[in-house]
């Protein structure tokens, strides 16, 4: 009887046993439920939601705003090329002067004595050529004489005359020289402009070896003027010079200004890395001014056709320049270069073809080789 006493504590026992073994499936199952619904999660998270953007061709036009000066078309020093004295001065600052109109006088007295001296020299080598001239022609009218002047006296005397001759060349070379340093005493306007600068007054000394570092004066040119701009390596393949640009100028912010480009470097500044363009400006009017800073519009036609996307679909970093193309779910970073852009949209090169997919907003946080989603 003590044997079947026991039994209800080995049963229940038992299902004390049973019941914990099947608390503990429970709870690992439980367990391992919500650990893949948050792998799922992370997963979810990991993997970003992109909208997707075809490479297509086309062509992009654009301005780009780059600073200019205004230069006179024509400007020049006037200086003295000989030592004398200012003694006459007819024109000042902001004198309006045409080609060929006396500016200043000079006074050089040395000039001339030297040029009563290269006068009289002249004279004298002419008296002494007469005479040997003289000479000479007796001896050919004697010679005819056969045995009365021997050929080494007849070719002395032929030699003495025309000695004589080039003396008398010489000084009348020196003459012009002196005659030219007199002409220097007159300063004369090289073409139409305006004087504006004046450096000397009346009895000043001048030339060479007087106040020789500065100009007497300085004219300019200021019916038509040179807009000069220096334009970036990246964009000189676009230009020609057939060009046309709009500017403004500070002092006139209210007016907008055209030129067209006349003249184009050919060739890159070594320090700038830029090309250097003129434009001709007509000034008739006389608002502008020389040396004046403008803001100038550039145009950049369209080029051959390229590579256009939505400028958000590059992605510019410390380290490089690149767009984020999507291949079967997967993304690539791919290296380009950037051109020109327009609006929304920029012009790419690089190793991409027409149809690629790339992502429409990328940025760094879409890693290379990770996985994406695309919105439908």
């Amino acid at each position: 009887m003590k044997k079947f006493k026991n039994k209800p504590i080995l049963i229940l026992a038992a299902l004390a046993i049973t019941l914990s073994s099947l608390s503990a499936c429970h709870s690992d199952d439980k367990e391992k439920q919500e650990q893949e619904a948050e792998e799922q999660t992370q997963q979810a998270a990991e993997t970003p939601t992109v909208e997707l953007t075809p490479v297509t061709k086309g062509k992009l036009s654009n301005n780009i705003t780059i600073p200019g000066e205004l230069i006179p078309y024509q400007q020049v020093d006037l200086y003295a090329k000989v030592n004398s004295y200012v003694k006459k001065l007819l024109v000042d600052i902001g004198s309006e002067v045409h080609a060929g109109q006396l500016l200043v006088v000079l006074e050089a007295p040395e000039i001339n004595s030297q040029l009563a001296g290269a006068q009289s020299r002249i004279k004298q080598y002419e008296a002494v050529y007469f005479a040997s001239k003289a000479t000479y022609d007796r001896l050919v009218s004697t010679s005819k004489t056969p045995g009365t002047i021997s050929q080494n006296d007849l070719e002395q005397a032929e030699a003495k005359k025309n000695a004589d001759m080039a003396n008398v060349e010489a000084a009348k070379s020196a003459l012009k020289e002196v005659s030219a340093n007199l002409a220097y005493l007159e300063i004369r306007a090289p073409f139409d402009g305006v004087i504006t600068s004046r450096n000397v007054n009346l009895g000043t000394y001048v030339g060479p070896g007087g106040k020789g570092s500065d100009p007497l004066l300085t004219l300019q040119d200021q019916n038509r003027m040179r807009l000069v701009v220096s334009i970036p390596e990246n964009y000189t393949g676009s230009l020609s010079n057939k060009s046309e640009v709009s500017f403004r100028v500070k002092a006139l912010p209210n007016e907008k200004f055209t030129a067209e480009v006349k003249r184009m470097a050919g060739a890159l500044d070594e320090k700038l890395r830029a090309e250097r363009l003129e434009m001709d400006v007509y000034n008739k009017s006389k608002k502008l001014l020389p040396h004046m800073f403008a803001e100038v519009d550039v145009p950049l036609p369209a080029g051959d056709s390229t590579f256009v996307v939505p400028k958000t679909a590059v992605v510019t970093s410390t380290e490089k320049v690149f767009v984020i193309k999507v291949v079967n779910n997967k993304a690539q970073w791919v290296d380009v270069k950037k051109g020109i852009t327009s609006g929304d949209n920029a012009e790419i090169f690089g190793d991409i073809k027409p149809g690629d997919q790339l992502v429409k907003v990328a940025s760094e946080e879409v890693r290379d080789g990770a996985t994406v989603k695309t919105k439908q």
